[in-house]
């Protein structure tokens, strides 16, 4: 079974068995990413009848996202790849959004970057073409539809979009077909694109 997880922007857990997903949660708490994390994993395993033992591979969102948030769920995955000895993969939390909305020949997905900036990638058919990368509001390069968790913030500059959650099971599916088709190299650092909103923190 797969343990699928993004803190790029909500806290979100899933499980999957192969491409079929068991147990997900969602919650959306900006600066509780820490204390809801490890519950909705829990929970997600116990929904499944999921012991760790069951665990063949964790996937985790590597951002782009501010810093305090993303680094929870990376820092989660690896403690927890490290301790059930299992591999950990990563990719960049856009390509969920790319992924379960490839029925758009182009899409250009955004996530809140904060300082009135946007994260954007864009998509063809649900693979990245260019990005992720940040940008103003006005500045985004949008070819095609507009979605993600930035869609609907600023609406003056970029109308139209329509708001869309990182789901972790498309995360996971992403990577699967990533190593399906010989790719090795999955890693997990951090997508952050800019420095981090503090300063000062070891390895920042």
């Amino acid at each position: 079974m797969i343990l699928a997880l993004d803190t790029s922007a909500a806290v979100a857990v899933s499980l999957l068995d192969g491409d079929d997903v068991r147990a997900s949660r969602t919650e959306h708490a900006p600066r509780g990413h820490a204390e809801l994390l490890s519950g909705l994993i829990r929970d997600c395993m116990e929904e499944a009848g999921c012991a760790r033992g069951d665990i063949g591979s964790i996937v985790v969102g590597t951002g782009p996202a501010p810093f305090t948030g993303l680094r929870v769920g990376l820092v989660t995955a690896r403690t927890l790849g490290f301790a059930w000895g299992v591999p950990v993969h990563g990719t960049c939390s856009l390509d969920a959004i790319g992924a379960a909305l490839a029925d758009q020949v182009e899409l250009t997905v955004v996530s809140d970057a904060r300082r009135k900036e946007l994260y954007w990638a864009t998509y063809r058919e649900g693979e990245r073409v260019a990005g992720p990368d940040v940008a103003h509001p006005a500045d985004v390069p949008v070819v095609g539809a507009l979605a993600g968790p930035g869609a609907g913030l600023y609406p003056e500059a970029l109308p139209g979009g329509t708001v869309v959650d990182v789901d972790p099971a498309w995360l996971a599916r992403v990577v699967a077909r990533r190593l399906a088709a010989g790719e090795t190299d999955l890693p997990t650092e951090p997508l952050y694109l800019r420095r981090p909103d503090v300063h000062g923190i070891p390895g920042a």
